[in-house]
């Protein structure tokens, strides 16, 4: 965690506060501060992935890992049944923090495509 510059990394140092509502030994889920849904969780790994397809093969435990974490928390919220996940993956499809993240929204409709 140390060697990660990115907000993210600050909020696993515990330097800027985050409204956790999750967290395991493996990765950690908080309120994203600029909703785009009026349920907007972000989900990030401890460890430092720039972007998912900077992913290497030792990280498949920790992506399916995630997988489930998704699951237990959308379970816990009681939206299991109705959200939508999103990873963005480099600039031009719009990722602004390199530390990856799944976005997990509920609460209103979404379109098709996404857009």
């Amino acid at each position: 965690m140390e060697d990660n510059p990115t907000v993210f990394g600050q909020i696993l140092r515990g330097e800027i506060p985050a409204d956790v509502i999750y967290e395991d030994d493996l990765c950690l889920a908080f309120k994203d501060i600029s909703p785009k849904a009026p349920t907007h969780i972000l989900l990030i790994p401890k460890k430092l992935i720039p972007k998912l397809s900077d992913a290497k093969e030792q990280d498949q435990e920790l992506l399916g890992h995630m997988m489930v974490a998704v699951g237990k928390i959308t379970k816990m919220l009681g939206i299991e049944d109705t959200f939508r996940l999103v990873i963005n993956n480099g600039a031009k499809a719009q990722q602004t923090v390199f530390h990856l993240h799944m976005h997990i929204l509920s609460g209103r409709a979404f379109n098709w495509p996404p857009g």
